[in-house]
């Protein structure tokens, strides 16, 4: 399972990537998409919208389920992967790179200190 080193987690199974000084990249594990199945929606916020650590940020549908997808951070929703919309299924192929979800600009950037490293979660994942 791929857990690269520059990218923080959660327990929910979202990562986390710095894009900036202020800003991260933000979709679900490579672990999670396995999980979820063959994804065929994803339902993203608005750009401009508020989002608090812990709480839903939209949902991903798969043939198997609907989950939600937890902010890992306090922001502002600055992007979002409008790719996903016609192409869902990349959540799948490329959960680290063309699957990504949103774009946020921090409300603190010492809020990424809490998230789990590689190494944390790939235990997380093990247990």
């Amino acid at each position: 399972m791929a857990a690269p080193d520059e990218i923080k987690y959660t327990e929910e199974h979202e990562w986390v990537q710095r894009t900036g000084e202020d800003t991260v990249r933000v979709g679900i594990t490579e672990y999670a998409q396995q999980q979820l199945g063959d994804v065929v929606f994803v339902q993203l916020p608005e750009v401009g919208q508020q989002v608090s650590k812990g709480e839903s940020l939209g949902e991903v549908e798969s043939t198997k389920s609907v989950s939600d997808i937890y902010a890992p951070v306090t922001g502002e929703v600055t992007a979002r992967n409008e790719g996903l919309e016609d192409q869902p299924e990349l959540v799948n192929s490329e959960p680290l790179d063309g699957g990504w979800m949103v774009e946020i600009k921090l409300a603190d950037p010492e809020q990424l200190t809490g998230l789990l490293d590689a190494e944390a979660y790939q235990k997380l994942i093990e247990s």
